[in-house]
């Protein structure tokens, strides 16, 4: 196991949240994460698709990875999301990121979530402060 990834399974160990979504992470390292995760019933809003708050964690938890990788304590500063199709019980969910812009204080992330048939049902962009803290 590389260093991203002790970084991201530390991380993992403790987060609740994502361990209840079903998170699985498939790829891992610097400035990269690609996440998997499959919708259920209770993830379902009023009109019976996946609440937009799922699909933002889904999104938020490949923004984290993939900016902890590096090693440096990382947190999001700002973050926007576009819900470009509607997600249904047993979708399958899969993260994919980019980096954007890395410097000393700042990153800058955008991340494809994509359903089972690899069509976007969400765009993310994800901003991070880089801290000087070391994980």
């Amino acid at each position: 196991m590389n260093k991203a990834e002790e970084i991201v399974h530390r991380m993992f160990d403790n987060d609740a949240f994502s361990k209840w979504l079903g998170i699985e992470v498939l790829e891992i390292g610097e400035g990269i994460s690609t996440l998997k995760m499959t919708v259920r019933k209770e993830m379902l809003n009023g009109f019976d698709v996946l609440h937009g708050g799922i699909t933002y964690s889904l999104a938020d938890s490949s923004l984290a990875f993939a900016s902890n990788a590096y090693g440096r304590k990382s947190m999001s500063i700002e973050t926007s999301i576009s819900h470009t199709f509607p997600c249904k019980d047993g979708d399958v969910l899969t993260t994919k990121t980019v980096e954007r812009s890395l410097t000393n204080k700042i990153g800058v992330y955008d991340i494809s979530v994509l359903n089972q048939d690899e069509k976007v049902v969400a765009l993310f962009k994800g901003t991070v402060y880089r801290s000087d803290k070391n994980w």
